[in-house]
């Protein structure tokens, strides 16, 4: 089952790295972007969008080492343990 995920995973990677290539090559006018007062030189679309997917990628990848881990899981016991466990807490109500 891991292996269809990932083989599932990568085609989709694969299309939309197939898409961002083709629209890129058919969009290749010069843009300049804008930000308040402040504007770049004209460069074509798909350099840009090239950049923007870039940088959300590694964005996306440092991310995670930035967040706190959720303190919801809980590692799960085995049964073995568990019952062990069940059996020392009610150790003296056996006796």
């Amino acid at each position: 089952m891991k292996t269809f995920s990932n083989l599932l995973i990568s085609l989709i990677i694969a299309a939309w790295i197939i898409a961002i290539a083709v629209f890129s090559i058919q969009n290749v006018t010069p843009v300049s972007l804008k930000f308040l007062t402040y504007q770049s030189i004209e460069i074509p679309m798909g350099v840009v969008l090239a950049f923007s997917v870039g940088v959300g990628v590694m964005g996306g990848a440092i991310a995670p080492l930035f967040l706190p881990r959720s303190s919801r899981k809980r590692a799960s016991i085995p049964p073995e343990e568990e019952e062990e466990e069940y059996i020392l807490e009610n150790w003296s109500e056996n006796s």
